[in-house]
């Protein structure tokens, strides 16, 4: 399966593609944990079966320090207990902001309410618009089919300058 068309040597990907770099880049200066961050893009890009954004997360994760045992568990992270209580909110966020069509009602108010109970208003504004970013830069990957691979940690901050 080869990709449909490459969107960062495309004039219009590309500036799309900035955009969101952009979007990204006002999520990363939060006061969100970073980890966390990579944590949430991950589990939503196994959602989505996003083989590009998996791989970038994965990796950026890895080079911020985050361990292969939690990234390994990120897709059992309720059958798991490497994450925190603040981290298990923020992946059950990821997953009913990512499954909207699917949970007939969206973030439910339990996990909405475990959500203000552990982030500041800043940081809750910070993890929605991730959630949002993470499943739109996701639906270009799968629909353009860009693979994963050969993503390398740092690239996107080289392609943005």
């Amino acid at each position: 399966m080869e990709p449909r068309i490459n969107l960062m040597t495309n004039k219009i990907g590309a500036k799309v593609g900035k955009r969101i770099y952009n979007v990204s880049l006002a999520i990363q200066e939060s006061s969100l944990p970073k980890a966390l961050q990579q944590l949430v893009e991950l589990r939503a890009s196994q959602i989505n079966g996003c083989g590009w954004c998996v791989d970038v997360h994965t990796k950026e994760a890895a080079a911020a320090g985050e361990t292969a045992v939690r990234l390994n568990l990120v897709a059992a992270w309720r059958e798991s207990t490497v994450f925190t209580e603040a981290e298990r909110a923020a992946l059950a966020l990821a997953e009913e902001g990512t499954r909207l069509a699917d949970a007939h009602g969206g973030v439910s108010d339990e996990t909405w309410a475990e959500v203000c109970e552990h982030y500041d208003e800043d940081q809750v504004a910070a993890l929605v618009s991730l959630v949002a970013m993470i499943n739109a830069a996701n639906r270009l990957g799968v629909i353009t089919r860009t693979r994963g691979g050969s993503y390398d940690p740092g690239m996107f901050a080289a392609l943005s300058s």
